[in-house]
């Protein structure tokens, strides 16, 4: 079910109170998920309910985005920041290390928690922060050009192009591989929350200087990167398996920089193993698929 939960965050000036919406849903073990820059936690629904057979599933909005609100004000919307409000978030929540699982500033998210030891295991998909300058330019160009034509499209228009399978091609072809396939009030909503998102300018500005350098030792880490990637290009995923060596790196054929959408019971597949204990041979998997 769809909540809000407020919780103080420690800052160097002392507590201060964030507010993240979040939905909750399935039995298990719990299961935390982190969506990109512009996107709301909805990107997940398409393995939500495959994932909740055996989870406890707790989808987030991010600090500004979606449902969220934004950041109290002063405070950054930095790595150390969001880390601090998402520990506030699992605490108040008393979620004891979750497993976690990201895509895109959701993964670099769930890599951050997984390095500083907080959740049990963590599963990125398509992460940032493992990019080179000038990948980083690139896609934080095209980021840029999507908010400024989601904020300058009518609403009517919106609406309109996403009835059609091109008009969703025109709006969503750069996350995903198979646009066709995205409902037309999912196109309508992922819009709007890209043009409304308060936190994204911040975040984007923020993530300028970001790179992941270190590893993550300790608990299963699962990196996961679609081949259709046209945002976070898919050689990026071998250099993250440098920087985290024990990492099991899994390619997603066929699907975009948001594979939920593209390919639904292969990510649940990828985000189901991520979340069990690794065999040892995961540490000296090579780029490969998963096999279903």
């Amino acid at each position: 079910m769809s909540a809000t939960l407020s919780f103080p965050v420690p800052t160097p000036h002392g507590p201060q109170e964030a507010t993240l919406s979040y939905a909750r849903v399935g039995a298990g073990e719990p299961l935390v998920l982190l969506h990109g820059i512009g996107h709301h936690r909805q990107a997940w629904d398409p393995v939500v309910d495959i994932l909740a057979t055996e989870r406890e599933v707790i989808a987030v909005d991010l600090p500004g985005f979606g449902a969220s609100p934004a950041l109290p004000e002063g405070l950054p919307y930095d790595l150390a920041t969001t880390h601090a409000v998402l520990g506030g978030f699992c605490s108040a929540l008393g979620l004891d290390r979750p497993h976690v699982a990201g895509n895109s500033l959701g993964g670099l998210l769930a890599l951050e928690l997984g390095r500083q030891g907080h959740v049990r295991s963590v599963t990125a998909l398509s992460p940032a922060g493992f990019w080179s300058e000038s990948e980083r330019r690139y896609a934080f160009g095209v980021l840029a050009g999507m908010r400024a034509t989601a904020r300058r499209l009518p609403l009517p228009l919106v609406e309109r192009l996403s009835r059609t399978a091109l008009g969703r091609t025109a709006l969503t072809s750069t996350i995903y591989a198979r646009p066709g396939r995205r409902s037309p009030a999912d196109v309508v909503a992922e819009t709007l929350a890209l043009a409304h998102a308060e936190g994204f300018a911040e975040t984007l500005r923020a993530g300028r200087d970001v790179l992941f350098t270190d590893d993550v030792p300790g608990i299963p880490v699962t990196i996961a990167w679609g081949s259709r990637d046209r945002l976070l290009i898919p050689r990026q995923g071998a250099r993250a398996k440098r920087v985290i060596p024990g990492a099991r790196l899994v390619r997603l054929p066929g699907c975009g920089h948001v594979p939920m959408n593209d390919d639904p019971a292969l990510v649940a597949r990828v985000l189901l193993d991520g979340s069990r204990p690794q065999p040892s041979s995961a540490a000296s998997t090579s780029l490969s698929t998963v096999a279903l």
